[in-house]
This record gives structure tokens, C-alpha cells and sequence, in this order.
């Protein structure tokens, strides 16, 4: 087998094609939180005790600051924020927050929060995009930005029919690399009746629309949020699949098992991340969106005979009893960058991947990766 010199790839370069960091799994957190058992909303001492605890260190790809629908204390939440993001230790994951709708008055606060505290965050969730005044609110926002901070992502939520009826307007952005599916204010506003353990099937039309529209702009896709509570956090020893079957026969219970299928399938549909609202889902969740370590060692083997052989661009290879052309090896280096996107691909690995993607012209690599910028 041929020795590929790591040593020769020019990381800065070929950064731009992989495109960054996906959002991955995104965990909705409340800033001001009703507190149950006291039947009264938090003080602004105990959310900041809170935060620091469990929002500091979370294992999400993403914290998710919620200052719409799941946000009563709206005020005082973005005062919280205000306080607190510019006192975030270094961290490994992004920050986002989903702001209100276009044009109303809490989106007016809002903007006005993300100018004070724009280097702080890393994306920017319009909530129900695009139903009032169309794409126009993405790109007025979008123009907004350029002035604030150019880095910042917007994440449109498609809420409606008429977001859905104009994805491919809102995602002709560059600030628009990933869009939303908000499966229950979809629902409603279809009078669909969906159950938290078949929504996938019950919306599919719909999901399946709004992933195609995204494939051909170059759009990651996020998943829909799962209402269902878990009891037990998945360890993050599980990652390849006979742990985490074993884990779900002995601890899992019917929810667990459920969010791990959704996720699955949501995986398989090449989707860019998804949205969970309970820290028990983030695991489950992850292992289904992450390729295994098994899984990347094929990968890069079935890579590597496929150069040895000159087949990368033509030409097919016999592999551990099967016959595989380019189509097949795209959908390997797929997974690869997959587990580079959602940071946890091995450095060697990612090393191996950029060498593969110095062989291939560039249109080749649009039609496997599409997220980065040629």
C-alpha cells in the first residue's frame, strides 16, 4: 500500500473546503427557569449559579439560549446573558441564540443584546423565518450583521408552510450554512396531529422536502427536538454500536430508545445536527450522529486500497467481499469528514482526509461535500 506524506498538506488551505464545525447536537437551555417546586421563576443569583454549573462544561456540540417560545423572563434573560457570556471559560462548543420573531418588538431587545455581546456567540436561530415578510428578513438581518460581526451564523427556523415554500430562498445566504426544522410549530400550523414517537414518519413529506432543497444549496439540515424525558445519561464510554445496544437493553428505557432511533434515522438522512431539550438526550443523540471509531478505521482502509489501486476517480476495487466504485468511496470520505465536522475526528484522520481531498477535482468534491467554500 502507498505511503501518503502527511507532512506535504497545507492544512490552511484546504481548511475552507470542509466547511467548519457543524452544529451538531444543540441543547436548548433556559436562561430565567420556572422553578417548580417553588412555583416561581428563578432569581437572577440562582439562573447565574446555574449556568456556571451545568452550562460551563456541557458536552453538547452547542448551548442553545432560548429567548423566544421557551422563554417567559425575557428581560431578565437578557440581562443574564448581558452578565454572563463575556465570563464563558474557553470552550469546545458554540453558542447560539434564538432570538424572536422579524420585526416584533422582543426582536427589536434582542438585536440590541447581540450587539453588546456579538463576540460572545457564534449563531444567531431566526424563529419562524420567513413567514411574515419572506426571505427578506434573513437578508435584513444578514446586512445587519456584516456592520456587527460577519462571523456570526443565522440558523432560520422553518416553522410554516410558507418558510418550507421558500427554503431556497432563505438559505442563498452566505450567513446561512445549516436551517432549522421546527417540527412543532410546523405541525400546528399544518393541523397535523403528531405523536412524540412518530413524528419522523408523520412529517416526512415535509422533512424530506426541506432536506432535499438544502442538499442542492449546499445546506446542513437540523433535526426536529424530542419532548420525551430520558432518566439515565447514555456514559460516553458507548460509542460503538454493541455498547450502546447493550447499554439501551440495561438501562435504556422506551424514550431512550425511541430518541436513539429518531437520531439514527435523522443520521442516515445526512443531517447536520439536531435539537434536544433534556442534558439525558446529548449522548444518545450523539452516538447515533457520530461515526464510530470502527467505522472511520474502514473508512480510511477501503480509502487507502481504493489509491493503492488508482481508483479513487474510476475504476472499482474488491473489498471484503464487495465490488466498490467512486460512489462508494465518496460516501467513506462522507463519513470521515462527518466525524471531522462534528469534532471527533482523530488528527491523523483528518490529515488522511484533506490528502484524499488534494486528489480530487473540484466539482468531485461538491458533489460528496457541498458544505465548505469552493
Amino acid at each position: 500500500m502507498s505511503n501518503i506524506d502527511l507532512t506535504k498538506i497545507n492544512k490552511e488551505e484546504l481548511a475552507p473546503v470542509l466547511g467548519g464545525y457543524w452544529p451538531g447536537i444543540q441543547i436548548y437551555y433556559p436562561p430565567i427557569k420556572f422553578n417548580p417546586l417553588d412555583g416561581i421563576y428563578e432569581t437572577m443569583e440562582q439562573a447565574q449559579l446555574r449556568l456556571q454549573k451545568h452550562a460551563y462544561k456541557t458536552n453538547a456540540h452547542t448551548i442553545l439560549f432560548d429567548l423566544e417560545d421557551g422563554c417567559r423572563m425575557k428581560a431578565m434573560s437578557r440581562e443574564l446573558l448581558l452578565q454572563e457570556l463575556p465570563k464563558f471559560p474557553a470552550r469546545n462548543f458554540q453558542v447560539a441564540i434564538r432570538i424572536n420573531q422579524f420585526r416584533t418588538k422582543e426582536y427589536e431587545e434582542d438585536l440590541k443584546l447581540i450587539k453588546q455581546i456579538h463576540p460572545y456567540i457564534d449563531v444567531i436561530m431566526l424563529a419562524k423565518a420567513g413567514e411574515l415578510y419572506g426571505d427578506a428578513e434573513v437578508r435584513d438581518l444578514s446586512s445587519w450583521l456584516v456592520s456587527i460581526n460577519s462571523n456570526v451564523e443565522i440558523q432560520p427556523i422553518v416553522e410554516h408552510p410558507k418558510s418550507l415554500q421558500i427554503a431556497s430562498q432563505l438559505m442563498q445566504y452566505p450567513a446561512v450554512k445549516h436551517v432549522v426544522f421546527g417540527i412543532h410549530d410546523f405541525s400546528k400550523a399544518m393541523a397535523y396531529k403528531i405523536t412524540p414517537e412518530n413524528w419522523i414518519n408523520e412529517l416526512g413529506t415535509f422533512f424530506k422536502e426541506l432536506t432535499m432543497e438544502a442538499r442542492i444549496n449546499g445546506v446542513g439540515v437540523i433535526g426536529g427536538v424530542e419532548v420525551m424525558l430520558t432518566p439515565h445519561m447514555m456514559p460516553d464510554k458507548c460509542v460503538e454500536k454493541k455498547d450502546i445496544r447493550r447499554w439501551l437493553d440495561l438501562h435504556g428505557d422506551e424514550a431512550s430508545r425511541c430518541v436513539y432511533d429518531h437520531a439514527k434515522i435523522e443520521t442516515a438522512m445526512g443531517l447536520t445536527g439536531k435539537q434536544v431539550i433534556h442534558p439525558n438526550h446529548i449522548n444518545i443523540c450523539k452516538v447515533a450522529f457520530t461515526p464510530s471509531p470502527k467505522e472511520i478505521e474502514r473508512d480510511v482502509s477501503i480509502l487507502k486500497a481504493a489509491i493503492e489501486a488508482d481508483a479513487l476517480l474510476g475504476g472499482a476495487i474488491r473489498y471484503e467481499g464487495e465490488m466498490l466504485d467512486p460512489p462508494m468511496f465518496g460516501k467513506a470520505l462522507q463519513n470521515i469528514l462527518r466525524a471531522y465536522a462534528l469534532r471527533s475526528l482523530k488528527e491523523e484522520y483528518h490529515l488522511f482526509a484533506l490528502e484524499v481531498l488534494s486528489m480530487l477535482p473540484f466539482h468531485v468534491i461538491r458533489e460528496n461535500w457541498p458544505y465548505g467554500q469552493i
